[in-house]
């Protein structure tokens, strides 16, 4: 099969590697229809996160090929959605609602590389989800979103207490942000607030339901979330990149009392004054995604076509050019790159 293969920063590589077969009893093998390009990717890429000849992706949906003999939920020719995170989705963490933290839990990237042509997805019955049927193809791109990024914005906003009547700021205006966006939509918050600098995810941020954009950044940032609310912040804050100054802009935004949901990954450096977390009497709420807990109402609000997150992909490319979708996004050329196979 092909496949994406990073083989140091920057050098992004499509390579013939053997095809996944049935290791586990509790495996499967898809054949991917889609996957694409996470910002997470752009780590290893700009050299922040070690590499070396690791094979790439860790979002996906396609058609069941094979499964193991004790796989009992999930059957050959099911057009399937995945976790990012594998689950057994019977622990007790896991029946607690935090499948990215089940006693079985590895990232697919390890377990697999979804940038590919097959993927093989050990615990299939806990990770994976069937949809009602075979997909029309417009549906596929938002199917593939709620493999990760969508799961991922809706968790945050889950985790920030977004509700009816409240206002949310989103910092972030990356594709996991912008699905932060349109998860407070659908959660019911009365107003959403879009940290963005740059035309094109604006305009993508009020079509997903932002009423309000704020460009400014740091200590000016803060002040300007403080004007549109009454000098007392946010109720709820998304923090969507990860960095030190990301998560304080998401803190010193947060009214006494109110909620953060962080799900930008953070690296090695990245540090917090404790004592201003004291004394902001703000709650933390964050991490890895359990993106399986969400994944049953999320597929059935994109069938129903209630949603459409697909639109954060704003270019596609063959599997075979993966490389320039790596570029493109690191140039920030493109959001999110879809690859076709």
């Amino acid at each position: 099969m092909r496949a994406v293969v990073m083989h140091s920063p920057g050098d992004v590589r499509v390579e013939d590697r053997p095809d996944p077969t049935i290791v586990d009893p509790t495996d499967a093998v898809i054949r991917l229809t889609a996957t694409c390009i996470c910002g997470s990717d752009l780590w290893p890429y700009r050299g922040v996160e070690p590499v070396d000849h690791t094979n790439m992706g860790h979002e996906y949906v396609g058609v069941v090929e094979q499964v193991g003999e004790d796989v009992r939920t999930i059957d050959v020719g099911d057009f399937v959605v995945g976790s990012f995170v594998t689950s057994d989705n019977t622990c007790e963490i896991c029946q607690a609602g935090y499948q990215s933290k089940c006693v079985h839990a590895e990232f697919v990237s390890v377990a697999a590389g979804t940038q590919a042509q097959l993927a093989r997805i050990p615990h299939a019955d806990g990770t994976l989800v069937a949809t009602p049927g075979q997909p029309d193809a417009e549906l596929i791109p938002s199917l593939l979103a709620a493999s990760d990024v969508l799961g991922t914005g809706w968790f945050a906003a889950v985790a920030a207490e977004v509700g009816p009547g409240k206002t949310v700021v989103v910092v972030g205006d990356g594709a996991v942000g912008l699905m932060g966006v349109l998860a407070a939509r659908e959660l019911g918050a009365e107003r959403i607030i879009a940290m963005s600098r740059h035309a094109d995810r604006q305009s993508l941020a009020r079509e997903f339901g932002a009423t309000d954009i704020v460009e400014e950044r740091g200590a000016a940032g803060v002040a300007r979330i403080k004007e549109l609310t009454g000098g007392l912040g946010a109720h709820s804050v998304i923090e969507a990149v990860g960095t030190e100054e990301s998560m304080l802009q998401a803190i010193r935004s947060t009214r006494g009392g109110g909620h953060v949901g962080f799900v930008g990954v953070a690296h090695e450096g990245v540090s917090l004054p404790l004592d201003e977390l004291f004394f902001a009497e703000v709650h933390l709420h964050g991490g890895p995604a359990p993106v399986r807990r969400f994944l049953p109402e999320l597929i059935r609000m994109i069938w129903e076509r209630r949603i459409d997150p697909g639109k954060v992909f704003d270019l596609t490319l063959p599997l075979e050019d993966a490389a320039e979708g790596y570029r493109a996004m690191d140039e920030r050329r493109a959001i999110k790159v879809l690859l076709t196979l």
